[in-house]
């Protein structure tokens, strides 16, 4: 039975859907903690770098590979290449990665779920700053708290994922991507007149090259591609609902600024309250948790701002996930020939019970001897690996793909359809096929130790 392909109904709701699978919680959450735990300066520095000369050219490359197949990943490169089964084992990856990332991201989900109706419970009233910190200690070693925010979290993906690609996920990103801008917006302004914000410029600008590791760089370059969502499928799922005429180019260049602006904006946010009141930036995943609460605590209308915040925070979330959703009901629809809603009911499923491990890592009532055995707990693990490995990995095959396996006519033409800047198609091939797969390489060289940039 042949499935119909659904497509964007408008060229804007293709950008807030892919912005919002970019921008999420990988700049909101992800990007202020890593850079905080990375030394700052050095490591943003190295992050823009990764975003504009590996990041963003892959970006379309992944978009050319999802119009021109009009194929989720699986497919996708097995129809551009012949039908090779070999390069299908690169489309199963980004299918592995994306759902390894909706189990743990749905967690971290969860705590805004749980923060938005903590906020409305007035839960920093009459505590001080330390107190308001211990609060996300404790929820995220609440055992049956976590399971149950991470099951309502993906029950609400669920909801939309089988409402289809216009009625479902681009109908909600147009309504969430504006409403999240304008609050980060309305947060950074008040940011800029804390006592704390000078140093939080330096520490997010001033680049102390002394502060950063080898991992640090493969962390930077993780991050460009994680707030991107390079490598994962869902920039080739989401391109193969493009309308042919759709400007390739310059919708990749619109969607790299707006996510490298939230990511430094939400730095800007969050680490002038880190200063302020003398957190430690190296506060791991719990960082937005544990500063902003205690900022809102100081400020009038206190359960209003806090409760709007975490729900635009909650929706952000929701723009990344249904889009990792989607790529794993694609893939369910087109090879196992299943229809939409079976294909989510699996899939959801899949999240929920992998997101299992990672929601009862602080409580340490699964797996316990995990950090002595790995080097970092389960949730950490999950993320070092999909960040750090699977996705840079990808992102070479992506590149040997469009760069070298597909016939360059063919590339070159789907780049070129709908846009008007024809000067543009070689300098990006040129990155494609040399600048972007070397780099990515050197960076995995020196984190395995086979080159060591440091002697």
């Amino acid at each position: 039975m042949k499935k119909t392909h659904e497509h964007w109904a408008s060229s804007v709701g293709f950008i807030m859907a892919t912005a919002g699978s970019a921008v999420g919680l990988g700049s909101l959450w992800l990007f202020p903690y890593v850079a905080g735990e990375n030394g700052g300066g050095a490591f943003v520095l190295m992050y823009l770098l990764f975003t504009f000369l590996i990041g963003m050219p892959i970006f379309m490359a992944e978009l050319i590979i999802g119009r021109r197949s009009q194929k989720s990943a699986v497919l996708a490169y097995s129809a551009l290449t012949g039908e090779s089964a070999n390069w299908k084992i690169l489309g199963w990856l980004n299918v592995l990665t994306s759902l390894i990332i909706l189990s743990y991201y749905s967690v971290v989900s969860g705590w805004c779920l749980s923060y938005i109706f903590m906020s409305l419970n007035k839960f920093t009233a009459g505590k001080s700053s330390a107190q308001i910190q211990e609060i996300f200690t404790i929820l995220s070693s609440s055992s049956g708290i976590n399971i149950f925010w991470l099951a309502l979290f993906l029950l609400i993906n669920f909801g939309i994922i089988i409402s289809g690609v216009r009625k479902g996920i681009e109908h909600w990103s147009k309504i969430l991507m504006p409403f999240l801008f304008i609050f980060l917006i309305a947060l950074f302004i008040h940011a800029v007149t804390m006592p704390g914000f000078s140093e939080a410029v330096k520490f997010v600008f001033y680049p102390d090259f002394n502060k950063l590791t080898s991992s640090g760089i493969l962390s930077a370059l993780g991050m460009a591609l994680f707030t991107l969502s390079v490598g994962l499928g869902v920039l080739i799922t989401y391109g193969s609902y493009m309308q042919k005429d759709q400007n390739i180019p310059y919708n990749g260049i619109v969607i790299t600024i707006m996510t490298v602006f939230v990511s430094l904006i939400a730095a800007l946010t969050i680490f002038p309250i880190v200063f302020t009141f003398n957190f430690p930036p190296s506060s791991g995943p719990g960082l937005v948790f544990k500063t902003l609460p205690v900022l809102f605590d100081k400020l009038p209308a206190t359960i209003l701002i806090s409760a709007v915040f975490f729900s635009l925070l909650f929706f952000a979330a929701l723009t990344s996930t249904i889009s990792l959703l989607e790529v794993l009901v694609a893939n369910f629809i087109e090879n196992f020939n299943i229809d939409r809603l079976k294909a989510a009911i699996i899939a959801s499923s899949l999240a929920f019970i992998i997101g299992i491990p990672s929601a009862l890592t602080y409580s340490k009532a699964l797996f316990p001897t995990w950090s002595e055995i790995y080097g970092k707990n389960f949730f950490d693990t999950m993320n070092y690996i999909t960040s750090n490995w699977f996705m840079p990995i990808a992102a070479i095959f992506i590149t040997i793909l469009a760069g070298w396996t597909m016939k360059k006519e063919i590339v070159l033409e789907e780049f070129s359809i709908g846009t008007k800047s024809k000067w543009i198609v070689h300098p990006w091939f040129f990155f494609v096929k040399w600048i972007a797969p070397i780099a990515v390489i050197i960076v995995l060289l020196q984190e395995t130790g086979i080159i060591n940039f440091n002697r």
